[in-house]
């Protein structure tokens, strides 16, 4: 069995292309790391020894345009992002791996289109139901095979969704714990944060 699971394990890299190279932030110095899988691209910053900690700050982030570039009030996803990268860097180390899976997997033109709903009173959930989705399409493989490429098993993720801890768990990744993002929340944004509380059991 361990025989299979290496070979399942070396054809996985085989698979995976990666480059890197040194980013500098004004959170702090990270690696940056370009993976693309099958087709599928994903991004890592990782700072400091991240392999050799028993269980780094892990964040897996989901892109989102308009909350990280053009500062969007209606989500706290650019906030997160900021603060999981300033955390890491105030711990020394950490990652954050960072998939392109706007909207919640719809994309972003129909991520606009779900905003456009939201607009006439819908809330998150209803919107993409109403667009034909299901309220969350991500997925988080990737994410597992980028955290064995970088040597890590263990992680205290920061995150609080639920949903992401146990498909991680599935794919053999260990959560020890469960780590708070600490953000300022807009009163615009409560709307959106009461439905990821209720409707999807996020624990904010």
């Amino acid at each position: 069995m361990k025989a299979a699971v290496t070979e399942t394990v070396q054809s996985v890299k085989e698979d995976i292309e990666i480059a890197s190279a040194h980013l500098p932030t004004r959170f702090g110095q990270f690696r940056l790391y370009g993976f693309r899988y099958r087709g599928i691209e994903a991004a890592a910053l990782v700072a400091g020894e991240a392999a050799l900690a028993d269980a780094p700050l892990v964040r897996i982030h989901s892109q989102c345009l308009t909350g990280e570039s053009f500062g969007s009030l209606r989500c706290d996803c650019g906030l997160q992002l900021e603060a999981a990268m300033r955390l890491i860097q105030e711990e020394g180390c950490g990652v954050v791996i960072y998939l392109l899976q706007e909207g919640r997997g719809i994309g972003l033109f129909n991520k606009i289109r779900a905003y456009d709903l939201q607009d006439e009173g819908l809330d998150t959930v209803d919107a993409n139901l109403q667009l034909g989705f299901a309220p969350d399409l991500r997925e988080y493989h990737l994410a597992s095979l980028i955290l064995r490429h970088l040597g890590i098993d263990r992680v205290r993720l920061m995150s609080g969704n639920l949903e992401k801890l146990q498909k991680l768990a599935d794919d053999g990744t260990t959560v020890i714990s469960r780590v708070s993002l600490k953000i300022e929340k807009h009163r615009l944004m409560s709307g959106y944060l009461d439905t990821k509380r209720e409707r999807m059991g996020y624990l904010l």
